[in-house]
């Protein structure tokens, strides 16, 4: 998958990564870009030199079952990142609502790193603690959620996480967005 990952991200091809793609994206990020030494992930990398993706802090390692992070979290929109394809398909909206399934988060330590080196996120919790949505600028579509957008798309209303990927893919994003903030 990391190779995938690459090749969408240096070919600008349409990527969108969901959960754990979020958090390998993040990871391929830290690895090519950023130039993080054995950037790894603490569930499936626990030998890394530098988990760049780690248990969140609230979940019991030791108890599998109800110790993840479920159910709907409000993502908030951050400052500076009107640009984003993904925002716009949500309009003037400052914040979303997606159903969450989960027990690891973007490390808090690297997430200044990744930031200075240009992967953004445009989409956090409202304590601005947790890294939710992941772009990149110069991208035609490089998206990455933490959330599990699929739990809320249904057919004649799509998530725009999907509605967005294909939209790129099908090289007609700029107008679905137009048509989707005329409505």
């Amino acid at each position: 998958m990391m190779k995938a990952i690459t090749w969408a991200r240096t070919k600008k091809v349409p990527f969108l990564g969901i959960c754990l793609g979020f958090q390998l994206a993040v990871i391929e990020y830290a690895t090519n870009v950023a130039k993080v030494e054995g950037a790894g992930s603490e569930e499936l990398h626990p030998d890394a030199e530098n988990h760049v993706i780690i248990y969140m802090p609230e979940v019991d390692k030791t108890r599998m079952g109800g110790t993840m992070r479920l159910g709907k979290h409000p993502c908030i929109f951050q400052e500076g990142t009107e640009w984003s394809r993904i925002r716009a398909l949500y309009g003037t909206a400052p914040q979303i609502e997606e159903r969450h399934r989960h027990r690891y988060e973007v490390n808090p330590d690297w997430i200044s790193r990744l930031e200075e080196k240009g992967l953004n996120f445009i989409g956090k919790d409202t304590k601005g603690e947790r890294m939710e949505i992941i772009e990149l600028q110069d991208h035609p579509w490089f998206v990455g959620v933490q959330a599990h957008p699929e739990f809320l798309s249904r057919v004649l209303s799509p998530s725009k996480f999907f509605l967005g990927f294909f939209a790129a893919a099908a090289g007609c994003l700029d107008d679905v967005t137009k048509q989707l903030n005329k409505a």
